[in-house]
């Protein structure tokens, strides 16, 4: 019990809320930015567009990406993209690696959720003087996102917990932070695992009210 008193000092936590804000910080962007991404590729793989193939093409790009590990991405945005002349750090490494991988997630997702639409709902935007993209946006995209709420919840607490990943490109998060307190005395190691834990689970139950308030406004 002394272990952890000591541990949990003001001067921890506050290093502990550090790494938590990073992480919540780097979370928040990658979520909004990978559901854009998802959102958009999903649209095109739900659309067809075979004169092209686009769909086919980019269909082929978020196989790829959903069948390679998430640190194989981190290591390519942070050590790869420079040389390629693209200088990158930490943070905006960890961001292009999650928003690349949970894009290409979301995509299947907004695909799949699009695709549980009867297609009534579209014919008859349409037949009433809707374009496509009005039917699109204002008919079936709202009763798509109603279902897809507890898969985009599911991978957006993934996404959270796989910031932690970044670590090993020396992203200042919560875990990182962990390291450098238990590192420099190893009797904090089991009472560091256990705050984070308690991190972890705060700002994931929290994107869960969050997701169940916005299901009931949807339900509205």
């Amino acid at each position: 019990m002394e272990t952890f008193i000591h541990a949990y000092s003001w001067i921890d936590i506050r290093f502990l809320l550090q790494g938590l804000w990073v992480t919540i910080y780097v979370s928040l962007i990658s979520i909004a930015l990978s559901f854009i991404v998802g959102l958009f590729l999903g649209l095109i793989r739900y659309m067809d567009i075979k004169k092209f193939r686009i769909s086919a093409i980019v269909g082929f790009i978020i196989d790829l990406i959903r069948n390679l590990p998430l640190l194989l991405i981190i290591f390519f945005t942070y050590f790869g993209l420079p040389q390629l002349g693209i200088v990158t750090n930490p943070v905006t490494a960890s961001i292009i690696a999650l928003v690349i991988f949970e894009g290409a997630m979301l995509a299947e997702i907004v695909r799949s959720g699009i695709s549980s639409i009867d297609p009534g709902q579209m014919e008859g935007a349409r037949s009433n003087g809707m374009t496509f993209g009005q039917a699109m946006f204002h008919v079936v995209l709202p009763q798509a996102l109603h279902n897809m709420i507890p898969a985009l919840l599911s991978q957006f607490v993934s996404l959270v917990k796989d910031t932690s990943l970044a670590t090993i490109i020396v992203l200042p998060e919560l875990l990182y932070h962990a390291q450098i307190i238990y590192s420099q005395n190893t009797t904090y190691l089991i009472p560091m695992y256990v705050i984070i834990a308690i991190m972890y689970f705060i700002v994931c139950f929290c994107l869960s009210l969050t997701a169940s308030y916005l299901q009931k406004r949807f339900q509205n």
